[in-house]
């Protein structure tokens, strides 16, 4: 899964994140509707966590609209201060899926996530495929060339986000907060060593080579 979170106060994206890591759950985090909108419409989400209370000129209510009537079809949970049976018939109404309000244990909020996956885009999650190396989320398998391959779940996860991005320069740092979060040091050298796996894996026994290191920035799977 891959999960965007709008929500401007920084010590809940953490803890939201921290959750969602510990379920294997890719996540990416923005604090206000304009940017919200954009990364929607260039990215491939399988859920939005929207928080009502944004600033700016545009509140989670307003986003939900925005996605609703550009006839994106993806779940939307909101989470907000506000408890009122008005207040949560104004996010349901706006095209929201399900409606959270703080403070809520993580333990919900995971709970909520994975139902509203179950029955969501998550269940037909697309096979991705760059040249002759197909992963499927869906099934947890990776092949090329027809070979299955077999990796680690870190492995499995680090692959998915290259291909989910591919053509897209990923830094060093994003990998290590989408994959390993923020319990190693942003100077480890981690993220190389599970590239070399990878390259192992994924590179070595096929003559078109398709991971590539972008010197001093991060690396790139190019389609």
């Amino acid at each position: 899964m891959n999960i965007l979170i709008v929500e401007d106060d920084e010590k809940m994206v953490n803890l939201l994140q921290t959750g969602l890591r510990q379920d294997g759950v890719v996540s990416d985090a923005v604090n206000n509707g304009p940017e919200a909108l954009s990364i929607i419409d260039s990215h491939d989400y399988d859920l939005v966590v929207l928080d009502i209370m944004l600033p700016g000129e545009m509140d989670g209510i307003a986003i939900c609209k925005e996605i609703r009537k550009k006839k994106i079809n993806i779940p939307v949970i909101m989470v907000t201060a506000r408890e009122s049976i008005e207040d949560r018939v104004r996010g349901l109404d706006a095209g929201a899926d399900d409606y959270l309000p703080k403070p809520f244990s993580l333990a919900e909020f995971m709970a909520r996530v994975r139902a509203l996956a179950r029955r969501g885009r998550s269940l037909d999650q697309p096979v991705l495929q760059i040249a002759d190396l197909i992963l499927d989320p869906a099934k947890h398998s990776v092949e090329r060339g027809g070979r299955q391959i077999k990796l680690s779940k870190k492995e499995f996860r680090l692959l998915e986000y290259l291909m989910r991005y591919k053509n897209r320069v990923i830094t060093r740092t994003m990998l290590i907060e989408h994959i390993w979060g923020y319990k190693i040091n942003y100077n480890s050298k981690v993220v190389d060593v599970y590239i070399n796996y990878l390259r192992k894996k994924v590179d070595d026994n096929f003559p078109r080579k398709l991971i590539s290191t972008i010197r001093g920035v991060g690396y790139m799977i190019k389609d």
